[in-house]
């Protein structure tokens, strides 16, 4: 996924915006139930030179603008307002607004609702506390076809990532699972890391415990299923 940093130029994010784009203004529709957030991001993506804005104040409306309108070229909708019902709202969007954008505003997603909104198709997240500069960078971000989370949200959906039911993998313990989904045996590992032989091992039976697999195959395959490799 590529990720947005606040702290780079709005000029490389505008040029960016342009690729395949044509020219004119980016279209946006910005769904919000809570009127201030709303006010405030429309008020300044509306002066940006490059951008159009709508608002609607539920997931309905929302829809029937798209409808009515067309598609627009990003679509910002609040995760938590009337319509929603999770994820299947923004499936819903998604689907109205054919292959542009549509991202999800929320507050304080856990990992496991985030990996929910971008598994549903969502281009990305953007959080209510968002700078309004950054929000400008990251509509721009998604409307050149690129997936926008924020970087706080990167982390914390790594380092959960990294969290098993039966304890957290450190950091040798991630070294050696990526050895063992090469398929190196202990003894390679072993000369590779300078480690050991017995110490491999012991690593390799604390992997398969925490990600409870009965063998070091299957917890490969278990590690990708959790998104570990």
């Amino acid at each position: 996924m590529s990720v947005l940093h606040p702290a780079l130029g709005m000029e490389e994010y505008r040029q960016m915006s342009m690729t395949g784009a044509g020219t004119g203004k980016i279209r946006i529709l910005i769904a919000d139930d809570h009127e201030m957030v709303l006010d405030v991001f429309a008020m300044y993506l509306s002066s940006a030179p490059d951008m159009d804005v709508a608002t609607a104040k539920n997931l309905d409306d929302a829809v029937d603008m798209i409808t009515e309108n067309g598609p627009y070229d990003v679509v910002l909708l609040d995760l938590n307002m009337p319509g929603m019902n999770g994820v299947a709202g923004l499936r819903k969007a998604i689907r109205a607004n054919g292959s542009k954008p549509v991202a999800i505003i929320t507050g304080n997603p856990t990992p496991r609702m985030l990996d929910e909104i971008m598994n549903a198709g969502s281009s990305g997240i953007v959080l209510k506390t968002t700078g309004v500069r950054s929000l400008a960078n990251a509509i721009r971000f998604m409307h050149a076809g690129e997936h926008y989370m924020p970087l706080e949200l990167v982390r914390e959906r790594h380092n959960a990532g990294r969290q098993t039911k039966n304890g957290r993998l450190s950091d040798k313990e991630m070294m050696v699972l990526s050895y063992l989904a090469e398929g190196k045996q202990n003894k390679e590992i072993a000369n590779d890391l300078k480690l050991a032989e017995p110490t491999i091992k012991m690593h390799v039976t604390s992997i398969c415990k925490k990600l409870s697999a009965s063998n070091r195959t299957q917890a490969v395959i278990v590690a990708r299923d959790l998104g570990l490799i």
